[in-house]
């Protein structure tokens, strides 16, 4: 008698496990705002400026940024599932720190410790899953990270508007407790239970053990993307930790710089400003009381998970070039309409309509990012990399993502402060800027395997519209002289 999840292919086990990180990121993007906003927390850490708020909330990404750029050669040399255990332990001391907090200083120094956690693991994750996908399934595989992390978003907002009404300190530690736990876990499970990545295997000359690999993640031969049976198969040698900046090699830069152009505006849209500061905005547009904030913000993350799991579901349905360039002119139409009210002074926090239709669209901008760009940017970014740079290239793209969280983060506070509506125009513009880039830069990866992924990027521009025709079915093998006889045909 066989359990249900026995009959679940180990591939797609081992990429939910490998996704608990996006579940530990969720948290505490979920918790951290209204943590920081509870009457407890002031009552142990006092009042404290806007900068030192934005500073307190985006302390973890600053070191976030750092350790994702390291990350990927981090992994490429200990291997993939080292790589997510050790930035998990990392995170788990970091919260422990947070949770046990007596003095502000200390709570900083908790969140810049985990933030090296937090950079590393969710790197590595995106490329594990990426590596061990058979490439029908990839893009629906690849998104259940963000699925997680919705759902540690909206269990964070609830978490916190739970404990918001326990007298003690305990209120704000709790939250922090609980994703030391979780992280432990992880950390754990990541070694005990899961099977290295078959390709970083083969590219490090261990052959034997990527099949053994292969076999115990149950993916059909047909369905494995062979090194040996591919272009340039030769470029799939052991990466060099040194050779940092081969990510900007000439065959690799353009995916390389579309990958952080695209992380980069990912952020500067303005979605953690939003996620990080939910009650405080919809405090401005009215809802004043800790519990009344909490709530609407609980609302706004179970909304973004209940968006989250059709557009999980239908990743791999339709192209990553669609969701990319509809989820930036919506997200683009929604900021300019908050800023507009905003600037025209059409909201009141005591009446008016204008402050409901400010809540509906800050709901309605969290829907459509994580329909749209929260799933498919971070499979993008890593599919369209070649072997050999698909670590190094992905940390750095998101290493440039917590860059620009970080920006987005800190100065937030400091931009409400100031002017009500200046930052969503300035978001709103940043929306603008990549659904023009994306309509005329971006090559569809829908469906295609990595190989042929590659291939089309190594096309000279004026073939840029072939892109998005596969080069070869994902089923069919390409020889050698395959090979040959197109480039002496003139195909590139």
């Amino acid at each position: 008698m066989f359990s249900p999840i026995s009959r679940i292919p180990k591939y797609v086990q081992a990429a939910t496990l490998i996704s608990i990180g996006g579940l530990l990121f969720g948290l505490d993007t979920g918790t951290i705002g209204p943590l920081t906003t509870m009457p407890q927390y002031y009552e142990s850490f006092g009042h404290i400026s806007s900068t030192i708020h934005g500073l307190v909330v985006s302390t973890i990404l600053i070191t976030a940024s750092i350790s994702s750029f390291f990350g990927g050669h981090v992994a490429n040399s200990l291997g993939r599932l080292r790589g997510v255990a050790i930035g998990s332990a990392i995170f788990g001391a970091g919260a422990a720190i947070e949770g046990g907090s007596v003095k502000l200083g200390m709570l900083i120094t908790g969140r810049a410790i985990k933030g090296i956690g937090e950079g590393t693991f969710l790197s590595t994750s995106i490329v594990y899953i990426t590596e061990i996908s058979p490439p029908q399934y990839r893009g629906t595989l690849a998104s259940i990270p963000q699925l997680f992390t919705t759902v540690g978003l909206c269990a964070g907002y609830f978490i916190c508007y739970g404990t918001v009404n326990i007298s003690s300190s305990i209120s704000w530690r709790l939250p922090f407790l609980l994703q030391a736990g979780i992280s432990f876990l992880f950390s754990t499970s990541t070694l005990l239970l899961l099977p290295e990545s078959p390709r970083w295997l083969s590219s490090h000359g261990r052959k034997q053990q990527a099949l053994a690999a292969w076999n115990s993640l149950q993916i059909a031969t047909a369905e494995r993307e062979k090194e040996d049976e591919i272009p340039n198969a030769q470029e799939m040698q052991p990466v060099k930790t040194k050779d940092i900046l081969g990510v900007f090699g000439r065959d690799v830069w353009k995916q390389t710089s579309l990958g952080v152009f695209l992380m980069s505006m990912q952020q500067l849209t303005g979605i953690d400003g939003i996620l990080y500061y939910a009650p405080l905005l919809f405090a401005s547009a009215g809802l004043k009381s800790s519990t009344a904030s909490f709530l609407a913000s609980g609302i706004s993350g179970l909304l973004i998970l209940l968006v989250t799991i059709p557009a999980f579901l239908l990743a791999d349905k339709w192209g990553r070039k669609t969701a990319s360039m509809l989820g930036g002119f919506f997200q683009m139409g929604l900021l300019f309409l908050i800023g507009s009210l905003y600037a025209t002074g059409a909201v009141h926090e005591e009446h008016g309509v204008a402050r409901w239709v400010v809540i509906i669209s800050i709901f309605a901008f969290a829907v459509v990012f994580s329909g749209t760009w929260g799933v498919s940017f971070r499979v993008y970014i890593s599919e369209i990399q070649p072997p050999k740079t698909r670590a190094g290239a992905t940390s750095l793209s998101l290493s440039a993502n917590w860059v620009m969280n970080w920006i987005v983060a800190f100065t937030t506070p400091i931009f409400l402060a100031h002017s009500s509506f200046g930052v969503y125009f300035l978001w709103g513009s940043f929306a603008l800027i990549t659904v023009v880039v994306c309509a005329l830069f971006m090559p569809e990866t829908r469906g295609k395997s990595l190989e042929e992924i590659d291939a089309s990027f190594k096309h000279t521009g004026h073939d840029v519209e072939k892109i998005d025709t596969p080069l070869v079915s994902s089923s069919t093998s390409v020889k050698p002289n395959t090979v040959i006889c197109a480039k002496e045909a003139g195909i590139s």
